[in-house]
């Protein structure tokens, strides 16, 4: 699996697809810390419009400070597949979901 180049969230608009994907949100600087480390991931979200997710994310948390990428290559196995093996792979290394900073 490949994502694409990281990106302002406020340009998602025009550059994340309106097609079915998996979505990554970290913050542009900075580090959240969890209960085994830290990590700059926010979100991560499979979508059957990764524009769309982007798009109501930054509406529901606002986007300065965030930015995100989308999946441009996955190796063949569905996005939902994909999006719960990333989301599995980062709450076994950092011991809790992605989480938006209070």
């Amino acid at each position: 699996m490949r994502f694409g180049p990281w990106y302002a969230l406020a340009e998602a608009r025009d550059l994340a697809p309106a097609a079915e994907g998996v979505l990554q949100l970290r913050l542009a600087s900075g580090l959240l810390d969890y209960p085994r480390g830290k990590s700059a991931m926010v979100h991560y979200a499979h979508a059957a419009d990764v524009r769309a997710a982007a798009l109501a994310w930054a509406a529901a948390h606002g986007d300065a400070g965030i930015v995100c990428r989308h999946l441009i290559e996955d190796d063949g196995a569905a996005p939902a597949a994909l999006y719960a093996r990333l989301l599995d792979e980062f709450v076994r290394r950092f011991g809790a979901s992605p989480r938006r900073a209070s």
